[in-house]
């Protein structure tokens, strides 16, 4: 057995879970910003148990990692490690974790020195990533003039997500805190094209015959792409880093990659998203612009919280547009809304950009465009896979997909789904792809060392 693969699954595993079963304890690994760092400190922890056994020209993570004992196996370092940190990030998940231990199928000689030396190492790795900033928004004080981000109109007590992390964050192993460009605003063409078109591709279902006829509205095809990619932490669907994952799984088993390949593949694709999650949210509460729904209605004459249309609205304004929303799949009677976030940069172009980008060059793709790494793979998303449910209860079709563009192709269309589901624009995902192309290539220049990463911005 492939323990990196095994535990990658089981960490996977873990994400839904805390998203479906919903714990106060594990607030702190919900959502992209959460899950990413979790999921980067397990896959870091798992590295260094392998690489601590079985030396690599680049080394390991920590700085000066506990010494491995003689005779050490890595399989049962890799799996203790994995144990050790998915327990503390995941404590609700314990007897599920330890279900998944007594299954790795450890034994021999070596598995009582591994087990001894995959403990220090996961909790080496937990000890330096200890003081994180959490993810609550206490003490958080919004700016909400126009075009400021502001809550949601249909969820307008859903606070917001992550405020401090980003900017109160050491990365993982950037060596740069690598930012966006700054968004257009209001009154610059590329706002009113990028409004113009989510007004149209992004209307809730419902309100698409009230678009103008200049508008071009929303095509199957185009759902099907904001659906296949949103995991927005529904019950049984978790985070985009879940699917991400499932996606590196996949490429990496075709290419029968080895542990050791595994071991490093898996802690560059997830350090990478967990500093593109730390980069991408402290840009989205610098810049902290606002949504489509509030921007939509709430463009030119009515801009701001205060409607003013004596000489009547902007013909880019709809007072009452909606989108179509965050995937609420699997709770029936939810009403679909937008992310409790700040809109630029988009957080699922960057994580999906810097994960997938980190594999490619992982596997020899030097140059940026359509690569081959998807040939002869078929993948399903949980959103799509015949089971899962929409917001009014109706079970969604199984709907398996390829992409002949590969990689790339799934970077692209992961940033342009969140346009389609009416939650983000069109700048937003082209700058979360770009943050997220920088961090890859960041950690594949410079590697995995926890003491080059860069330190948070904010004390």
């Amino acid at each position: 057995m492939d323990q990196i693969l095994y535990w990658n699954t089981v960490a996977s595993e873990s994400d839904r879970l805390a998203h479906t079963d919903i714990r106060d304890s594990e607030r702190d690994v919900r959502g992209p910003a959460g899950s990413s760092r979790a999921l980067a400190i397990t896959h870091l922890a798992m590295h260094d148990a392998y690489f601590g056994i079985a030396p690599a020209p680049h080394g390991t993570y920590l700085t000066t990692p506990p010494p491995a004992p003689p005779g050490a196996s890595a399989d049962a370092a890799v799996a203790v490690a994995a144990h050790t940190t998915l327990t503390a990030l995941y404590p609700a998940r314990t007897a599920h974790l330890d279900t998944a231990l007594q299954r790795a199928g450890l034994r021999g000689p070596g598995t009582g020195p591994g087990s001894a030396y995959g403990l220090a190492v996961g909790q080496a790795v937990l000890s330096i990533r200890d003081a994180d900033p959490g993810l609550d928004d206490t003490g958080f004080r919004p700016d909400t003039d126009a075009p400021n981000h502001r809550t949601d109109p249909a969820h307008p007590g859903q606070g917001y997500y992550a405020p401090h992390y980003g900017a109160r964050s050491r990365c993982f192993a950037a060596t740069t805190r690598h930012a966006a460009d700054a968004p257009p605003r209001p009154g610059d063409p590329a706002y009113r094209r990028a409004l113009r078109e989510v007004r149209g591709k992004g209307i809730a279902t419902e309100l698409a015959g009230t678009l103008p006829r200049a508008l071009s509205p929303r095509c199957p095809e185009e759902t099907l792409t904001g659906t296949f990619w949103g995991y927005d932490a529904a019950p049984n669907i978790g985070s985009p880093p879940r699917l991400y994952n499932m996606i590196v799984r996949a490429v990496a088993a075709a290419r029968l990659f080895s542990p050791a390949q595994n071991a490093r593949l898996f802690a560059l694709v997830n350090a990478a998203m967990a500093d593109a999650g730390i980069l991408a949210w402290d840009d989205k509460y610098r810049h902290n612009l606002w949504r489509p729904v509030r921007g939509i209605r709430e463009y030119g004459t009515s801009e701001g919280s205060k409607v003013v249309a004596a000489q009547g609205l902007d013909a880019d304004c709809d007072p009452f547009w909606l989108p179509l929303g965050s995937n609420r799949t699997n709770a029936p009677g939810s009403v679909p809304g937008t992310p409790p976030s700040p809109a630029y940069p988009s957080g699922h172009a960057a994580l999906g950009a810097a994960a997938l980008q980190i594999t490619r060059r992982c596997c020899g793709v030097g140059d940026d465009g359509p690569d081959s790494l998807a040939d002869g793979l078929i993948f399903v998303s949980d959103e799509l896979d015949g089971a899962a449910l929409d917001q009014h209860g109706v079970q969604r079709p199984r709907i398996a997909r390829v992409f002949p563009g590969g990689l790339w192709q799934m970077i692209e269309e992961n940033g342009r789904g969140r346009v389609y589901l009416g939650v983000n624009w069109r700048f937003a995902a082209s700058g979360g792809t770009r943050l997220g192309l920088a961090v890859a290539e960041d950690l594949w220049s410079h590697g995995l060392k926890s003491a080059q990463a860069v330190g948070p911005r904010l004390p």
